[in-house]
């Protein structure tokens, strides 16, 4: 039990240090230094940090959510889709 309030505890304490656009831009340095996609930068993060992803919601700035979003169409993740130019 006080293992999970600890973990709380943890996860709010990184939120409130942490502002949406603060975390957009670890995210970005994470998608930099180890090539790899918004997705899995913001589950690195969530590990390296011991957070639950799912509470990282509120975290995601407009910004970061449609490059998120903008991966996930390109890997058919999304049901709904966009017009995209080709290239």
């Amino acid at each position: 039990m006080t293992e999970v309030t600890e973990e709380v505890k943890a996860v709010k304490e990184v939120k409130s240090i942490i502002t949406p656009n603060k975390f957009a831009l670890l995210v970005e340095d994470i998608v930099r230094k180890k090539r790899v996609t918004y997705m899995d930068a913001v589950i690195m993060y969530c590990a390296e940090n011991h957070i639950d992803p799912s509470t990282t919601k509120s975290m995601i700035n407009k910004s970061l959510k449609e490059k998120i979003k903008y991966e996930a169409q390109g890997l058919n993740m999304l049901k709904e889709k966009e017009a995209q130019l080709p290239i």
